[in-house]
């Protein structure tokens, strides 16, 4: 070797596939989690269901409901649940949490469509569905697939109902409709952003009449099949929250087997990873404390949302029950206080590479992503992580032989996006965003590399154990 091949080993950065020289054995595990990680992306489409499986994994790995527990000692666990769409967990450390506490948040919902209040009606003797969608999708990629509807419906009596149709291979399942090419000649014309609109994806759940001669009888027959087998009328819809999800089950993409295909994994990949990441830990120093969040997708607003006083009275709990609050001592705790901000980022996609930096991307099999800052244009609205934070996140890493690599969402001008990071910096804590490459991110069928998802597993321990 040259002295300038010498020199350039020493000070080039390289970037190397993960996938390189990985034993059989660890191949293995890492194929055998994410098995496990699609049986959950399965089980959990909506925020109500990842909550549902995230308390049954941490009570089968010994936590607690916070509420039900008096004094909290070094080694606790305990969970709290809020609304049933939100949770945060934590395992209690050695140190007082006066000195900070670690942190890795994630959210649970992702674009989907939302079924209005009033959402039943009858057109040419077809009856529909209206929606109103959620969070940033490209509406024309959610025409002409299997939809399912997922959620919950409150009765006049209080009796809650709980639906999923369109799951099981026994189960109907729904579309919206499209145009044949043959009469699409104005819409293929359109923007492609214009050519379906938001007011016409509605759902298509039913054709046959009531059998009678009047008004609205496809109507009737679809609301008799639904008051016989749920008890439901049709007012029961403006107190329910129902969600339209696809009806794919994720799979695994590609003759090597080395990727996952599946709706919602921005961003239940990074809550399954930290959630299941948080069950190995044991004998930490510093109070380890899980976020799985709703609405991000939205602007974290709303009551389960991270913009709620939610996560604070939690902390608030854990400061009681082990004996340590006094006035103004949460504030202490986040200003001492990192955290990872585990939300996905956007892998290079080869077929679109111009919009971005492929000095400044993440790519798939490349390890974990961190992201220094996001928001859009000149950084608005961005967390923007200070440089010696980085440095030792960074530094935990490479002290676990953990592969990450540090990129942004899109090249300047062009890309951006936000999560809940700015919301936890805002209360002084030390954020990073650190997640997880997704190609096809918001769209009905995303799909992540293996090996980064199982990253993500270890790098989240490491940070947690550090």
């Amino acid at each position: 070797m040259t002295y300038g091949e010498e020199l350039k080993e020493k000070l080039f950065s390289k970037k190397t596939n993960g996938w390189l020289k990985l034993s059989d054995e660890l191949k293995k595990e890492i194929f055998d989690y994410n098995d496990n990680y699609m049986k959950f992306l399965n089980e959990s489409k909506t925020e109500r269901e990842i909550v549902t499986s995230a308390k049954k994994i941490a009570e089968e790995n010994g936590f607690k409901d916070i509420n039900e527990v008096e004094h909290l000692n070094v080694g606790d666990k305990v969970y709290y649940i809020n609304k049933e769409k939100s949770m945060y967990l934590a395992v209690i450390g050695e140190e007082k949490m006066e000195n900070g506490v670690n942190i890795i948040g994630s959210h649970a919902d992702s674009p989907r469509l939302d079924l209005k209040p009033n959402p039943v009606y009858e057109d040419q003797e077809l009856a529909y569905f209206k929606t109103h969608y959620y969070g940033g999708i490209k509406k024309y990629q959610w025409t002409t697939i299997p939809l399912s509807i997922h959620g919950v419906i409150i009765k006049e009596n209080g009796e809650k109902v709980t639906i999923k149709i369109g799951e099981d291979e026994n189960d109907p399942i729904f579309t919206i409709t499209d145009l044949l090419p043959h009469l699409a000649v104005e819409q293929q014309n359109s923007k492609l952003r214009e050519a379906i609109k938001g007011k016409d994806l509605n759902l298509l759940v039913g054709s046959i009449p009531f059998d009678e001669d009047i008004s609205e009888n496809v109507k009737l027959n679809l609301l008799n099949i639904l008051n016989k087998k749920y008890g439901i009328v049709e007012k029961d819809f403006s107190s329910a929250e129902l969600e339209v999800v696809p009806a794919y089950k994720a799979r695994t993409q590609g003759f090597d087997e080395s990727m996952v295909a599946g709706y919602g994994q921005d961003d239940k990949v990074c809550v399954y990873t930290s959630l299941t990441a948080m069950m190995q830990l044991k004998n930490i120093k510093k109070t380890a404390v899980c976020i799985i969040a709703d609405k991000e997708e939205i602007g974290s607003m709303g009551n389960t949302g991270m913009q709620s006083q939610a996560f604070d009275t939690f902390m608030s709990y854990l400061l009681n029950k082990t004996g340590e609050n006094r006035v103004n001592l949460l504030e202490k705790v986040y200003c001492n206080s990192k955290m990872l901000s585990a939300d996905v980022d956007a892998a290079v996609d080869p077929i679109y590479a111009s919009v971005s930096d492929k000095m400044n991307a993440g790519y798939l099999g490349y390890g974990i992503a961190l992201n220094k800052y996001t928001g859009a244009g000149g950084k608005y609205d961005a967390s923007d992580a200070n440089a010696e934070y980085i440095a030792e996140v960074k530094g935990i890493f490479d002290k676990n032989n953990i592969k990450y690599q540090v990129s942004e969402l899109g090249e300047v001008d062009i890309g951006g996006g936000g999560t809940i990071a700015y919301i936890l910096a805002n209360k002084g804590i030390d954020v990073i965003d650190c997640g997880v490459p997704v190609l096809c991110m918001h769209s009905p069928y995303e799909v992540t590399s293996k090996y980064d998802v199982y990253t993500a597993y270890k790098a989240y321990q490491a940070f947690w154990n550090a």
